[in-house]
């Protein structure tokens, strides 16, 4: 547990939370492991867990009505992905397939989060603001490059 709270404190998402906290984080996480070319989910699922790359590779894929499927990024060690099913549970944006053999995941589940959550409110405080203010950026950066 002690190597997942370390990788933990490398996420953004989890940034401003004590070692408490994380340990905390870490008792709700579980592993997964992937070989190449599975698939984690599909573009269209419901989104219920997030994500965390221990150990690995993987692409995420947005499937465009217009043509082929296009790679959008590749995610390795300290990544997060899946983040928004810890605000709701709408669809996937994108297809996650693992692309190295032995890829580890650590994955928390909405409903468990949550949970934990409504025990040290500080946690999902702290969680939502960094997401607010990665997706600010995204926002702000996509809207200057539209000019």
């Amino acid at each position: 547990m002690d190597d997942l709270i370390k990788l933990l404190k490398t996420v953004e998402l989890f940034e401003g939370l004590s070692d408490e906290q994380l340990r905390r984080l870490a008792e709700i996480s579980r592993e997964e492991r992937y070989e190449r070319g599975d698939e984690i989910f599909a573009q269209g699922d419901e989104g219920d867990k997030v994500y965390i790359i221990r150990r690995g590779q993987v692409e995420v894929v947005i499937d465009r009505r217009s043509g082929a499927p296009r790679s959008q990024i590749y995610l390795g060690q300290g990544q997060i992905f899946g983040e928004m099913a810890l605000v709701d549970m709408g669809p996937r944006s994108a297809t996650v397939r693992c692309i190295r053999d032995g890829t580890v995941l650590d994955v928390i589940k909405r409903g468990d989060f949550i949970r934990l959550c409504e025990e040290d409110t500080a946690i999902g405080y702290i969680v939502m603001r960094n997401m607010a203010a990665d997706l600010s950026f995204k926002l702000r950066h996509y809207n200057l490059a539209q000019y």
